[in-house]
C-alpha cells in the first residue's frame, strides 16, 4: 500500500519558552505534520517541552526517540497516554532502545541499563502498557526505532510507525532489504505499519554536530548513496523521495530542524501526494 507523504521536524528547545513555541508555529506554517523531540538528559524532558510546542501550534508532536532505559515502562505510558488526551490526539510515542550515550543517562537517574534484550523488552512492555490506557476512542500511535532483526520482529508485531535504524552509509538497497524483511514478519499487519525515514543531511554539506554523530563526511555519504542524504534542486529531492517511497516504502521523513526552511520547498511539493 502506497501512503501519502507527511513530514516532521526533529528539534529541541534552544532558548526560553517564547522561541520553543515559536518554533512549533513556524513548522506548521511550513506545512510540516509533526514536531519530533530527542529524548536525553543533556536535553529539556519531552513531554513537558512537547505539550508546550502543541499548545502553541496545530502540529503533532512525538519523541523520537524515547530510550527505553530511562523510564519504567509504566511510567513512560501514562505519560504518553497523558499527551494524547492532552493534545486530542496529536501526540505519537516513539521509543527504542537507546543510543549509547543513553546507559549514563540511565546511570543518573538511578536507572538499571540492562542488556540489549532487556531494554528491547522494556520497548515492548512499554507499548503493552500505553495499550492497556487505550480507552473510549483514545488510542496513542507507537513509533518504534528497529535497526536488527529482534527490533524488527517486535516493531512488526506491535508498532503504528517504524523508523528503519540503519547506519549512516545504508544506501537504498540495504534499507529494503530491510523494509521487506519487517513486512514479512508483520505479515497481515504489514499494510498498517507507517515507514519512516530521518534525513540527517539536506544539501552538499554535513554540518559539524551531523559529522561527530555519524562518523562520515560528505564525500563518503555521496560515494555510498547513503539514504541519510538528500541534495538537489527541491524538484529533484521530490523525485528522490518518491524513488525511496517506491522502492522502500517510507512516506514519514523527518529532517533536523537546521534544515526547517531549505527543506520547506520539498514539503510544499510532496504533501499529501
Amino acid at each position: 500500500m502506497t501512503r501519502t507523504f507527511r513530514f516532521g521536524v526533529v528539534a529541541t528547545p534552544q532558548g526560553d519558552g517564547d522561541s520553543w513555541r515559536a518554533t512549533a508555529r513556524r513548522i506548521a506554517q511550513l506545512g510540516y505534520s509533526t514536531l519530533l523531540m530527542p529524548d536525553g538528559l543533556q536535553l529539556l524532558s519531552p513531554f513537558p517541552s512537547l505539550a508546550v510546542a502543541a499548545s502553541a501550534a496545530d502540529v503533532r508532536v512525538a519523541t523520537f526517540v524515547l530510550a527505553s532505559p530511562l523510564r519504567t515502562p509504566m511510567a513512560a505510558a501514562w505519560d504518553a497516554h497523558s499527551m494524547t488526551v492532552l493534545t486530542d490526539g496529536r501526540f505519537e510515542l516513539g521509543i527504542g532502545t537507546g543510543i549509547p550515550a543513553a546507559k549514563q543517562s540511565a546511570e543518573r537517574l538511578g536507572m538499571p541499563y540492562g542488556s540489549t534484550a532487556e531494554r528491547l523488552a522494556q520497548v515492548g512492555e512499554t507499548i503493552d502498557r500505553v495499550r492497556e490506557l487505550d480507552k473510549d476512542g483514545v488510542r496513542t500511535p507507537v513509533l518504534v526505532a528497529a535497526g536488527g532483526p529482534k527490533s524488527r520482529a517486535l516493531a512488526a508485531e506491535k508498532a503504528d510507525i517504524v523508523t528503519l535504524a540503519a547506519g549512516p552509509l545504508a544506501d537504498i538497497d540495504d534499507m529494503a532489504a530491510m523494509a521487506d524483511d519487517l513486512r514479512a514478519k508483520a505479515g497481515d499487519r504489514a499494510d498498517v505499519i507507517e515507514l519512516a525515514m530521518n534525513i540527517f543531511v539536506v544539501g552538499d554539506e554535513v554540518p559539524p554536530w551531523t559529522k561527530q554523530f555519524m562518523g562520515v563526511d560528505a564525500d563518503e555519504l555521496v560515494a555510498a548513496d547513503a539514504l541519510t542524504m538528500l541534495r538537489g534542486t527541491p524538484q529533484q529531492m521530490a523525485a528522490e523521495l518518491r524513488r525511496r517511497r517506491d522502492r522502500i516504502g517510507t512516506s514519514y521523513i523527518s529532517v533536523n530542524a537546521q534544515f526547517l526552511e531549505q527543506f520547506a520547498p520539498v514539503v510544499e511539493l510532496l504533501s499529501g501526494t
